[in-house]
């Protein structure tokens, strides 16, 4: 257990630092008094106070985190400007983040997600750079009898060029591409005989599971792929290419994972596509960092970035108590030129509760149901 135990808790700590930290540093950035910086909730473990007054501290129960500002003890406090003009005086109302201009208001919630994107942005570009990057052209080297693949015209030796409008630039984003296609067909982009084809291929949907033992609808075309030539090329890339190929595939992961959420969405109204099975929580993470790191530091560092991509993403989604609710609210309430009252805030903020509360509890019960064996197994051993 402590090998899916250790490795969860470094990848959290390290994710949700980052993302804090991006919000540290605006709001010390503008003037925003900071009293704590905490990884975790709850009672303190341990921690020191900085020259500035913030006490950096680690909590007991360590999902999540946060940074309280001055002034900052409800989650009305960014918007019951009565109430502080009552409570602080003007001095002091200069480190309250209620009274900063929009923008920095917004600046300081951007910055969580944006830190998350810049240490995926900062992860990949070294890879990239000195563990280098798979160039490989990748051909078809067998199509499987009666498979869509063959009943759509793939052939043997097809180099492919390009998978639903994204470069296949190694072997490894073909799997990929495929993988995470949303629509009905993948169209597929193949050179043969130095001549270019487009080909839209139906996949087979087929109950498998990943390589973490998690049930997955696989969509199969039925190809086996190899390196064109048997032409293996892994390439250290220089700084410039490192980070245009780190932001694309921030941007590749970002539209995917908005894709399937969306998806997920219709699904659940019976209209859309994705399986449901792989939304997970931190069992799912747990699980996921634990066998991930037996396989070596780097593919590890590589999850962490992923990681982070999907807690900047999801922190970005306009729903009350995230940080993109809080720039949705911010920015209507400039737009309207007036503050909220007490009871808006309360209901909004009610709803946002509501719908954070169920995901979390979606994806709690999907991890168990997922991962039931294996929790069983682990509890049998506990009392044996």
């Amino acid at each position: 257990m402590l090998a899916y135990i250790i490795p969860f808790l470094i990848l959290l700590t390290i994710v949700v630092f980052v993302h804090e930290y991006g919000h540290y540093y605006f709001a010390r950035r503008y003037g925003v008094g900071v009293t704590d910086f905490s990884i975790g909730f709850g009672r303190e473990l341990f921690g020191y106070t900085d020259k500035n007054g913030t006490r950096w501290k680690f909590s007991a129960i360590p999902f999540g985190g946060y940074v309280k500002f001055f002034g900052d003890h409800s989650i009305f406090s960014d918007f019951n400007r009565d109430e502080l003009r009552k409570k602080y005086n003007e001095e002091q109302q200069k480190k309250l983040l209620a009274f900063k201009p929009l923008y920095q208001r917004n600046l300081i919630a951007f910055g969580g997600p944006l830190a998350n994107f810049i240490l995926a942005f900062v992860i990949f570009v070294g890879v990239f750079m000195f563990a280098g990057k798979d160039m490989t052209p990748a051909s078809i080297s067998e199509v499987q009898k009666e498979s869509p693949a063959e009943v759509y015209g793939l052939k043997q030796n097809d180099i492919l060029l390009n998978i639903d409008g994204n470069k296949v630039e190694g072997l490894l984003d073909v799997s990929k591409f495929i993988m995470l296609s949303t629509d009905d067909f993948i169209e597929f982009v193949v050179l043969r005989d130095s001549q270019e084809y487009t080909l839209k291929v139906k996949p087979n949907l087929v109950d498998s599971v990943d390589q973490f033992g998690n049930p997955i609808e696989k969509r199969m075309v039925g190809i086996m792929i190899g390196p064109n030539n048997n032409n293996i090329n892994h390439v250290k890339l220089g700084p410039i290419k490192a980070a245009y190929h780190a932001v694309k595939e921030i941007f590749f992961v970002s539209q995917k994972t908005l894709e399937m959420m969306w998806g997920y969405l219709q699904k659940l109204w019976g209209k859309g596509y994705g399986d449901l099975r792989q939304l997970g929580g931190p069992i799912k993470i747990a699980q996921i960092s634990g066998d991930v790191s037996q396989m070596g530091i780097l593919p590890f560092i590589i999850v962490i970035s992923y990681i982070s991509i999907s807690l900047g993403l999801f922190n970005l989604f306009p729903i009350p108590l995230l940080d993109g609710g809080h720039i949705l609210l911010n920015t209507i309430e400039g737009i309207r030129g007036k503050e909220y009252s007490r009871k808006t805030i309360d209901f909004t903020f009610r709803i946002g509760f509501s719908v954070v509360v169920t995901l979390m509890v979606f994806a709690t019960i999907n991890d168990i149901y997922n991962n039931h064996e294996k929790i069983s197994v682990y509890f049998k051993g506990l009392f044996n």
